[in-house]
């Protein structure tokens, strides 16, 4: 499996970003998708995540505080690719932005993308 994720780039404040991630993997259909960031010095925090509806959960979507109203998670047709719209941003969304994707129980990682938002 492997998780490809681009977008990132360097804004100011206010400023929109879109950030997009496929995953691949044969057979391989993603029971959750989702973004993390990790600012210098910081853990690693989820962002947002989006779970696929299926006959044992309603499916839906999940965000930090912090980017509620901001941030919106997307995932066409339950696919294997994700989006996150960030609008407004500040430059406390500055981080390093990782997509996750979860199958089966197990947790893949993409390699990070770089966010940075000036003031």
């Amino acid at each position: 499996v492997q998780l490809q994720a681009s977008g990132g780039g360097l804004v100011q404040a206010g400023e929109s970003l879109k950030l997009s991630c496929e995953a691949s993997g044969d057979g391989f259909n993603f029971l959750v998708m989702g973004w993390y960031r990790q600012a210098p010095g910081k853990q690693r925090e989820l962002v947002a995540s989006i779970t696929r509806t299926t006959f044992l959960s309603s499916g839906g979507k999940q965000y930090q505080d912090s980017v509620k109203g901001r941030f919106t998670i997307s995932r066409v047709n339950s696919g294997n690719t994700v989006y996150l719209q960030m609008d407004n941003l500040i430059p406390d969304d500055t981080a390093v932005y990782y997509c996750h994707a979860r199958a089966g129980g197990v947790d893949y990682w993409g390699e990070g993308t770089l966010v940075t938002v000036s003031s």
